[in-house]
């Protein structure tokens, strides 16, 4: 009798743990935080224009930070670098080396870019270093700059234990974020322009003021640890000659005065490929360090009401898109073989015309294989081994990182257009959502809405992807954020 007694009262109790008291089993996600400095040396090239500049000195010193999450059965972590795009090479390399170190799966590694131009311009030291040319590893900055990114993410993973953590949203109402497309009278639309020019209609589109937030604590002392801000604006702020991570560096500072000396200030750059600093009523620009204290304003106001996640299950959701490219022929690639000779050779070239020879270039290397040119000899940023030749699409990812019922980070490819960002806010089942761009792939440029190719401007010149490339990935997005609301309400 009391063997046959034993396995219904083991039941009830599992019955009782699992349903009446679900909190007693329930599994933790503990988290990480953790940076690496990857400034790279003086008299190394910035990136971020098209002419050569090499850099006499630092501002404030480069870092990647990352932040990992690690589940009862999945694990995640998000990078974020002081650099103006990451490389899909870079991407591989960085996943593959910190997946062998941390057993993060390699697909659930996001490498994300701040978009900062006072930062390297690594794109064909990488390129020749990943070929094995030119000399040996360790006397390349790009060997210096993976190395750094994995150990930001080896060190989060170390560290990685248990965390309060609290989301929320702030408005930023000091205007620091403006549309940079304008409609003008003859129909075009223009980049750059001042309200004062007779010829300006109206913005183009919207910005964005929202700052996302997620606040990591110390489970021990509530102690901050690190920060996750998600704001869209452009990272051109600074100019000259001198590394610099713009206005997140101004950021970091400010919140490590008013919560925690060693705070880390992980800037998730927002949808802000038509957004910059310049605001069109005005003739004066803001300043950095004025756009950075003002968002720490936002952010620390921010902090006392977030709210606390009580069941920040980890739910990571990522799929491969294929984004359509450009048809080239090769009488356009030998043209703009020709234009590219001509800058190099210090002729003027108009800057429309510059900026279509590049990508064109660019495109025949990622198309095809052979190319009809040699992109090597004319490219810095573009040049890729994982993607050569991958014909008429290209292959980019996007994550949905989710926590619970409450959060989501959704990581994107390139510099996508603001509305873009939103229409996946406006459309998350998640009460606090994230979006970050110029995740993992920085080759497709800019990534305008379908509208906007009709329009055209600069931002449609320098894209390197088809019309309705941005509707796939709001779609994708979605679609991953929609799936993991579910499976968090089943759970």
């Amino acid at each position: 009798m009391q063997q046959c007694r034993r396995p219904f009262v083991l039941g009830v109790v599992a019955w009782l743990v699992c349903v009446v008291f679900p909190i007693a089993i329930q599994a933790e996600t503990r988290v990480g935080v953790a940076e690496a400095d990857i400034t790279p040396p003086l008299g190394f090239p910035i990136a971020g224009y098209y002419f050569e500049r090499p850099a006499a000195g630092v501002h404030d010193p480069l870092k990647a930070k990352a932040v990992v999450f690690v589940g009862d059965s999945d694990q995640a972590a998000i990078v974020v670098c002081d650099l103006t795009g990451v490389a899909a090479d870079l991407t591989a390399e960085v996943r593959r080396r910190a997946a062998e170190k941390t057993g993060i799966p390699a697909a659930n590694i996001v490498v994300s870019a701040t978009h900062s131009h006072t930062a390297p311009d690594y794109g064909k030291d990488l390129y020749d270093l990943l070929a094995a040319k030119v000399g040996a590893k360790k006397t390349r900055y790009s060997e210096t700059l993976i190395n750094g990114i994995v150990e930001a993410i080896v060190k989060a993973k170390q560290t990685a234990g248990k965390a309060s953590l609290f989301a929320g949203s702030a408005t930023q109402t000091t205007p620091i974020s403006f549309n940079r497309r304008f409609v003008m009278r003859n129909g075009s639309i223009r980049t750059w322009m001042n309200l004062k020019n007779p010829d300006v209609v109206r913005p183009a589109g919207p910005s964005d003021p929202e700052v996302g937030l997620l606040l990591v604590r110390s489970a021990k002392d509530q102690k901050p640890l690190g920060i996750v801000s998600n704001f869209a604006l452009h990272l051109d702020t600074v100019g000259g000659l001198y590394w610099s991570a713009d206005y997140p560096y101004y950021v970091e500072q400010e919140l490590r005065k008013s919560l925690a000396g060693g705070l880390i200030s992980i800037f998730g750059n927002g949808c802000c490929g038509d957004i910059n600093h310049i605001d069109p009523s005005r003739l004066e620009r803001n300043r950095t360090d004025f756009i950075g204290r003002s968002l720490a304003a936002t952010i620390k106001a921010a902090v006392a009401t977030l709210r606390p996640l009580e069941r920040p299950d980890l739910r990571v959701r990522t799929t491969t898109v294929r984004l359509p490219l450009p048809e080239i022929s090769p009488a356009d690639v030998k043209r703009a073989e020709l234009l590219l000779k001509a800058v190099r050779a210090g002729q003027k070239v108009e800057f429309f015309e510059h900026v279509m020879a590049y990508k064109t270039v660019m495109l025949d290397g990622l198309r095809n294989q052979p190319p009809y040119s040699h992109p090597e000899d004319y490219l810095k940023v573009g040049l890729s081994h994982k993607l050569a030749g991958s014909g008429d699409s290209i292959p980019v990812d996007v994550h949905a990182i989710c926590l619970g019922k409450d959060v989501a980070i959704v990581c994107l490819p390139g510099e996508v257009f603001v509305d873009l960002g939103l229409a996946i806010k406006r459309g998350s089942p998640f009460r606090t959502t994230l979006v970050v761009e110029l995740s993992d792939c920085v080759e497709t440029l800019y990534i305008p809405t379908r509208a906007a190719y009709a329009g055209g401007g600069y931002e449609v010149t320098n894209s390197a992807v088809q019309p309705g490339s941005g509707e796939l990935l709001v779609e994708c997005a979605l679609r991953l954020l929609r799936a993991a609301a579910s499976d968090a309400l089943q759970h």
